[in-house]
């Protein structure tokens, strides 16, 4: 694992996009007493959730009309503006610009092979 002078851990996980996200969310509580580490519900209904069963971290969420595969791919970095510029400028395609918003510095991209990644970190985590 890639540990910066300042401690901040690079870290790749899987987002698993779905379909009812609160619903989906209490199914990985119940079937793999998975432990809710970080949760936004919006107004509309959906959920974003990260998740950990046994101490092994991943994220559901509810689809998104930009959508892509059943699976989206978070990379936390400590500059996620400059990884999303450097993405953009291998080919990826900006879907989200980077942002703040619910405690995380955040973007998407597609890459050029159709895969969505995420790129950001917790506000306060550098």
């Amino acid at each position: 694992m890639d540990v910066t002078p300042l401690g901040f851990r690079t870290l790749i996980t899987a987002t698993l996009s779905v379909r009812n996200g609160p619903r989906a969310i209490a199914f990985y509580k119940d079937a793999f007493g998975a432990v809710e580490l970080h949760r936004v519900d919006g107004d509309d209904g959906t959920a974003v959730a990260q998740l950990a069963v046994s101490g092994a971290e991943f994220w559901v969420a509810d689809e998104t009309p930009a959508g892509g595969c059943s699976v989206r791919m978070l990379l936390m970095v400590e500059d996620p503006d400059a990884v999303c510029r450097r993405a953009i400028a291998a080919g990826a395609k900006q879907v989200v610009p980077v942002a703040e918003s619910h405690g995380w510095r955040l973007g998407r991209i597609l890459d050029p092979f159709g895969h969505h990644w995420e790129i950001g970190r917790q506000v306060g985590s550098r």
